[in-house]
């Protein structure tokens, strides 16, 4: 009775279901380790902001909201550091608030460009007349 459960290998680590698991040294994801044992991989940025320090872009946000500042920094979870920022509120009717410094949360923008070079152009896909 005291072998019961251990299959047909007995549990002696033969071929039969029960024996030991078999694996590579150094655990699971020792070949994607770049670095010393123990310490995560470095992550790199998802785009390269660098380009567009000291310019003005355009950020949007999920949920709607719009916002234009000069990119003073960011970091490689898209987190952003804007100066002078003004935000384009549509609603109840269009008009500008001056926000000065703010930093902006990576995970909540959707789209960041930036405004030199940036055209508004009519809806080609709204009501026809």
């Amino acid at each position: 009775m005291a072998d019961r459960g251990r299959g047909a290998s007995g549990g002696r680590g033969g071929s039969g279901r029960g024996g030991p698991v078999r694996r590579p040294p150094g655990g699971p994801h020792a070949q994607l380790a770049s670095g010393p044992p123990g310490e995560k991989p470095k992550r790199e940025a998802i785009l390269d902001l660098s380009k567009y320090v000291d310019e003005r872009i355009r950020v949007k946000f999920t949920g709607g909201r719009e916002v234009t500042g000069i990119l003073k920094g960011f970091d490689q979870l898209l987190n952003l550091v804007l100066d002078d920022v003004t935000e384009e509120l549509q609603q109840p009717e269009p008009h500008i608030r001056k926000l000065g410094l703010a930093v902006l949360r990576g995970p909540t923008i959707t789209v960041l460009n930036p405004v030199d070079g940036f055209e508004e152009i009519a809806n080609p896909f709204g009501a026809q007349e």
